[in-house]
C-alpha cells in the first residue's frame, strides 16, 4: 500500500541538527528536478526580499520565512513526519504509533511538495516555504516541472498493490495515476453524514485517523475493494464508487455525523 499526503503550510523548526543530504532523499529519480528548485528557491529568497515574498504568496506576517528559504542548504534537518505540522498530521499522530507502526509508516507513506516533489516520512528535510501553487521566475508553475520526473518514479514507487490518494488537488496537479494504477487508486472524500455535504476542516482530521487507524491495525488492502472493507472493519463509514471503466480510480465517501 502506497498512501499519498498532502503537506502542512505550518512546520514545525527543524532545530540544529545536521543539514539536509539531497542525496539521500526517497526516489533519487527525483534528485535532479529538486536540486533545479532547491536552486532557485535559495537564490531568488537570497536576492530579493520583496520579490522572492511575492513569489510565494507571502503575507507581511511571514517575511521571515524569505529568509529562511535563502539557508535552506546549510539549516538543520529532521524527518519530514515531524517537519509537517497541522490538523492531518495532528490527527495521524506518527509520534505516538508504536514501533511497528512507524515503520509501516515509513515504507509506505509519501508526502508531496512543491520544493522536494514528494518525500518519505523518515526523510530528513529543513523546514521552508514553497506551495505547489507557486510560479518560479525561471522554473516556471511547480506542478507542471514536477509532472514529468514524477511519472518516471512513482509508478515503479507504486508497485502492483493499492495507491491511497488523500491529496488536495493543488497537489494531485502534479501526478495523476494512469492506466493500470489508476485502476488500483482509491480517492476519498469526507461528508457530513446528516447533509451529505463535503466537509473542510474536518476533511483533513479524518484523512489522519483512517491513515492511523489503518497503520495501527497493520492492515494492507491490496486494492480500492480491500480498503473499503478494512475501513468498515476498523469502524469507518464508507461508501465506495467503483470506477466505470478501466484506468480509473475509485471514489470513497467517508461519513462523519460531527464536524469538529
Amino acid at each position: 500500500m502506497l498512501v499519498l499526503l498532502p503537506p502542512s503550510e505550518g512546520k514545525a523548526s527543524a532545530g540544529g541538527g545536521a543539514p539536509l543530504e539531497l542525496s539521500s532523499l526517497s526516489l533519487p529519480g527525483l534528485t535532479a528536478a529538486r536540486e533545479a528548485v532547491l536552486g532557485e528557491l535559495v537564490e531568488l529568497c537570497a536576492a530579493d526580499e520583496e520579490k522572492a515574498r511575492e513569489v510565494l504568496g507571502l503575507s507581511e506576517g511571514l517575511r521571515g520565512e524569505v529568509a529562511k528559504n535563502a539557508g535552506l542548504r546549510t539549516a538543520g534537518a529532521r524527518p519530514a513526519g515531524e517537519i509537517y505540522t497541522g490538523v492531518l498530521y495532528d490527527a495521524l499522530g506518527l509520534a505516538s504509533l508504536d514501533a511497528a507502526a512507524r515503520r509501516r509508516a515509513a515504507d509506505s507513506l509519501l508526502v508531496f511538495s512543491g520544493l522536494w516533489g514528494v518525500v518519505g516520512v523518515a526523510d530528513r528535510i529543513p523546514s521552508y516555504r514553497c506551495s505547489m501553487g507557486v510560479k518560479l521566475p525561471g522554473l516556471g508553475a511547480l506542478a507542471a516541472h514536477w509532472r514529468a520526473p514524477m511519472a518516471e518514479v512513482l509508478p515503479e514507487a507504486a508497485g502492483a498493490g493499492l495507491v491511497l490518494d488523500l491529496r488536495s488537488s493543488a497537489y494531485a496537479a502534479a501526478w495523476k495515476p494512469k492506466g493500470e494504477v489508476a485502476g488500483r487508486t482509491a480517492t476519498v472524500r469526507v461528508l457530513h453524514a446528516p447533509t451529505r455535504k463535503v466537509v473542510s476542516h474536518f476533511n483533513k482530521a479524518t484523512k489522519g485517523r483512517i491513515v492511523r487507524s489503518l497503520l495501527s491495525a497493520g492492515a494492507v488492502p491490496e486494492d480500492p475493494a480491500g480498503l473499503v472493507e478494512a475501513l468498515r472493519d476498523l469502524g469507518h463509514v464508507v461508501e465506495a464508487e467503483a470506477p466505470g471503466k478501466a484506468g480509473k480510480a475509485w471514489s470513497l465517501d467517508v461519513l462523519v455525523e460531527e464536524i469538529h
